[in-house]
C-alpha cells in the first residue's frame, strides 16, 4: 500500500506556522540604551613656561630691597621675584623702573594670621597705586603722606574692625574705593567724600554708616552702592544730577519719601535697586526717560497706586521687581514683555491681579487673577487647578498641551502592532481550513 501524499492543508500549514511562530518570538527593534555622553575634550592647562612667557615684562628688574623687606614683614613669599610669581593669597605688579622695580598694587586674599602693617612698611611702599584687603584681619593703621597721595584705588572687604571716616577722607586721589563688612565711624557719607574729587566708583556696604546723603556729590561718579547701612532720609537732587551714574545702589536702609521725578535724569542708569527701605508714593513716570535701564528693584517698600505700562515698553529691562508694595489694579504687562524679562516678581501685592485672559496662571505671578470688575479673584485658585498646570509641559499655549495629551493618551491606549499582526494571521490561517475542508468533500 503506498503512502498517501500529504494533503494540501498539511503542506500549507507547515509554511505558516513556522512564519508566525517567527513573528511573534522576534523582538521588536531594540531602542538603542542611552549611552554617557563622551568627555569633554580635555582642555590641557598652560605649562608653567607658556605661564612665565605671557606674564608682565616689568618683572626683569629686581625688587626694591626695601620693599622686599615690606613684603616679608607680611609672610608673603619673597623666595623668587614677587612681581613674576605671585601666590594664592597675593598679587602684586610693578613698574618697569630700573635698576629696581617698585610695587604699584598689592592685593591680599584670605591673610593665614593676624597681619600688622607697620609705618616703616607702608611707608617703603609708597609707589602704590592700588591697595585691596579681602579677608585679612589687620589692625587700625596711619599711612605715610606719600602713600596717602598716591593711592588711586582702595578697597576693605571683611578686613579692618573699624575705620574712621576721617582717616578716609585723607585719601584725596581715589578713584575707586570699596568698604565692606566693616564697622565705619563716620556721621554721614560726606564726611568720606567732601575731598574725593576723582571719585569714580563707591561701595560702602554693610559698614554700619549713618546719617544723610550728601547734598553735594561730584560729577565723575559712574557707581555708588550704600546698601545694607543706616541712612535715611530722602533721596536728594545731587544723586539724580549725575548724568554718567551707570549703577545706584541704596537698597537695605531707612530711605523714605517719594522716588523723586528727576530719577529720569540719570540717563546713563543701568541698575537702580531701591529695595527693602520705605519708599512711598507711585513709580514716577520719569523713569521711562532712562533707555538703558536692565536692572530696577523697588520691592519691600510702600510704593503704591498701579503699576506703569511705560515698564512694557523699555527695551532694555531684564530684571523687574517689584513685590511687596501696595501696588493695585491689573498686572499691565502682555506675555511678549515677559518673555524679554529674565526676572518679573511682583508677589506681596495683595489688592493686585492679572488678566487670566492674556497671562496665564501658569506663570505663576504671586498674584491672583481678576474678577470682571479688575479686583482680584476671591478666593485665590484652587490647589487641583494649579497643580494640573503644574503638570503641563508649556507655560504659555494651552492648546499645545492639549494636542500633546490626548496623542499620549491614544497611543496608551491604541493596540499593540504585534498582537494585532498575530490576530490577523490567525484568523487567516483559521479561514484557509475551513476553506480546505470545505473543497476537500466537494472533490470527492
Amino acid at each position: 500500500m503506498k503512502p498517501s501524499p500529504p494533503s494540501p492543508l498539511f503542506i500549507i500549514l507547515i509554511f505558516l506556522f513556522p512564519t508566525i511562530t517567527i513573528s511573534i518570538s522576534s523582538p521588536l527593534p531594540p531602542t538603542p540604551s542611552p549611552t554617557s555622553s563622551p568627555s569633554p575634550p580635555s582642555t590641557s592647562s598652560p605649562s608653567p613656561s607658556s605661564s612665565s612667557s605671557s606674564s608682565s615684562p616689568f618683572s626683569s628688574s629686581p625688587l626694591d630691597p626695601n620693599q622686599l623687606k615690606a613684603l616679608q614683614s607680611l609672610n608673603i613669599p619673597t623666595s623668587k621675584n614677587p612681581c613674576s610669581q605671585p601666590s594664592f593669597h597675593n598679587a602684586t605688579l610693578c613698574d618697569s623702573s630700573k635698576p629696581f622695580t617698585h610695587l604699584i598694587s598689592l592685593q591680599l586674599i584670605n591673610c593665614s594670621s593676624y597681619i600688622s602693617l607697620s609705618y616703616t612698611a607702608l611707608k617703603s611702599l609708597s609707589t602704590l597705586h592700588s591697595l585691596h584687603l579681602i579677608n585679612c584681619p589687620i589692625s587700625p593703621i596711619h599711612f605715610p603722606p606719600q602713600l596717602t597721595y598716591s593711592l588711586q584705588s582702595f578697597s576693605s572687604i571683611n578686613s579692618f574692625h573699624k575705620l574712621s571716616g576721617v582717616w578716609l577722607s585723607h585719601l584725596a586721589n581715589l578713584t575707586d574705593l570699596t568698604l565692606s563688612n566693616l564697622q565705619l565711624k563716620a556721621s554721614g557719607p560726606y564726611v568720606i567724600l567732601a575731598h574725593m574729587k576723582k571719585l569714580k566708583t563707591l561701595t560702602i556696604s554693610q559698614a554700619n554708616l549713618t546719617g544723610f546723603l550728601p547734598k553735594y556729590v561730584h560729577s565723575n561718579l559712574t557707581h555708588i552702592d550704600f546698601s545694607g547701612n543706616h541712612l535715611r532720609g530722602t533721596i536728594p537732587s545731587s544723586i539724580t544730577m549725575l548724568d554718567s551714574l551707570e549703577s545706584l545702589n541704596l537698597s537695605s536702609n531707612g530711605f523714605k519719601g517719594d522716588i523723586p521725578i528727576s530719577m529720569g535724569d540719570l540717563i546713563s542708569l543701568k541698575n537702580l535697586s531701591l529695595a527693602s527701605n520705605s519708599f512711598s508714593g507711585s513709580v514716577p513716570d520719569s523713569i521711562s526717560a532712562i533707555p538703558g535701564l536692565v536692572h530696577m528693584d523697588l520691592s519691600s517698600n510702600q510704593l503704591n497706586g498701579t503699576i506703569p505700562k511705560f515698564l512694557s515698553e523699555m527695551k532694555n529691562l531684564k530684571y523687574l521687581n517689584l513685590a511687596n508694595n501696595n501696588f493695585h489694579g491689573v498686572v499691565p504687562f502682555n506675555l511678549t514683555f515677559m518673555k524679554r524679562l529674565q526676572v518679573l516678581k511682583v508677589g506681596g501685592n495683595s489688592n493686585l491681579c492679572y488678566n487670566h485672559s492674556i497671562l496665564s496662571s501658569k506663570l505663576k505671578l504671586g498674584v491672583a487673577p481678576c474678577d470682571k470688575y479688575g479686583m482680584p479673584l476671591s478666593p485665590p485658585p484652587s490647589k487641583d487647578s494649579s497643580s494640573a498646570d503644574d503638570n503641563s509641559d508649556s507655560d504659555y499655549d494651552d492648546s499645545v498641551d492639549d494636542d500633546s495629551s490626548s496623542h499620549k493618551k491614544e497611543h496608551h491606549h491604541g493596540p499593540n502592532k504585534v498582537v494585532l499582526g498575530v490576530a490577523i494571521a490567525l484568523s487567516s490561517i483559521v479561514f484557509l481550513i475551513v476553506f480546505l475542508i470545505l473543497c476537500s468533500k466537494c472533490c470527492r
